[in-house]
């Protein structure tokens, strides 16, 4: 989807249409969970501490995120997907891979699919979308984002070699800020210089995503969709108005998080091993801490206890705080299915 949530922010507030947009955060606090394509234009992006957003583009609204909103029409648009294919991977609420060689409509063409699903969800959401259509995962995702928005682009398998070679290291899915620094560093500047390496430097260099980029430069990713990936961990987090200077206001908003994670690992019949804590300290350092027990734990009063002994560390607790998460990890899916859910982070 294109701007998921500040194009819905605009489809559904006629006065924030042609203006830049932020959801999430505020002038002086917080972080912009999304931008509208008006609000990009000045540099801002999704992620961004809010301060800086808003130094950026002075006219910014600012507004707060509607996250049962935004769901409600993801799902919409994942009945829309289903209507070609089982095998859809859903990435997020607004971002999905769909594999279509066997598709429930017998249609020959994956872009003539891509075209029915973005003129489907636009009639039934008012929403623009873009899609990448290829052979694998890395390719399809990396088209994605060529012709955005409201926009398609399809690499054909004989143009996939030529493609890769020519595309910045910094357009690589996968690829990071800081690892296209690193990339540049080492010469690497697209996916020809990319090839040049070997598999040892790569391996050396990258760790274990070395063999990723190895074989993404070569267009080889054997990964399927899998409609049923297995959530790894829960967890929810807040940024506050102001910063928690007190352990008394620390805990306090715990037990809050905590009321809300209890809320969402029941949902679905979670349960975890071992709790985290994310903390952001006022000056946008940020630390983890975490903790693991033999026992599984869902309900509140059964991890409130290990928070509460996390926190007693007194480093942790000695300079004010702008940000707290809560999560459990470590969890009882193993040998179950995915339910296809998103949690919301509030910002």
């Amino acid at each position: 989807m294109d701007a998921f949530y500040a194009s819905v922010e605009q489809r559904d507030h006629p006065e924030l249409r042609g203006k830049p947009v932020a959801v999430g955060g505020s002038r002086s606090r917080g972080v912009v969970a999304a931008a509208s394509y008006e609000a990009r234009k000045y540099g801002v992006r999704s992620a961004m501490p809010s301060v800086i957003a808003y130094r950026k583009c002075p006219q910014l609204t600012f507004v707060k995120p509607r996250f049962d909103v935004y769901k409600e029409v993801s799902q919409v648009i994942r009945s829309i997907f289903l209507n070609y294919t089982d095998l859809v991977e859903p990435l997020s609420l607004d971002e999905a891979y769909l594999d279509v060689t066997n598709n429930k409509l017998g249609l020959p063409s994956a872009t003539l699919i891509a075209q029915e699903i973005r003129q489907k969800i636009f009639d039934a959401t008012q929403l623009t979308c873009s899609a990448g259509i290829s052979i694998n995962k890395f390719l399809a995702k990396t088209a994605s984002d060529i012709n955005k928005p409201n926009g398609m682009k399809l690499i054909k398998p004989e143009e996939a070699v030529a493609f890769i070679e020519t595309l910045n290291i910094k357009d690589f899915f996968g690829v990071g800020k800081v690892t296209t620094e690193k990339m540049k560093r080492m010469g690497i500047h697209n996916g020809l210089d990319l090839k040049r390496k070997s598999l040892g430097f790569l391996t050396k260099n990258f760790g274990k995503s070395g063999a990723y980029y190895f074989n993404i430069c070569r267009g080889i990713d054997n990964r399927p969709v899998n409609p049923n990936r297995i959530r790894k961990s829960v967890s929810i987090e807040n940024t506050y108005d102001h910063d928690l200077t007190d352990i008394a206001e620390v805990h306090t908003e715990l037990h809050v998080l905590s009321h809300e994670l209890e809320k969402r690992l029941s949902t679905n019949s979670i349960l975890g091993k071992t709790v985290n804590i994310k903390i952001k300290y006022a000056d946008f350092e940020q630390v983890t801490r975490s903790k693991t027990i033999q026992q599984w734990l869902g309900k509140h009063e059964e991890y409130a206890p290990i928070w509460l002994e996390i926190t007693k560390d007194k480093d942790l607790m000695n300079r004010p705080i702008r940000l707290l998460g809560l999560g459990l990890s470590n969890l009882n899916t193993e040998d179950k299915e995915d339910k296809g859910w998103q949690l919301t982070l509030e910002f």
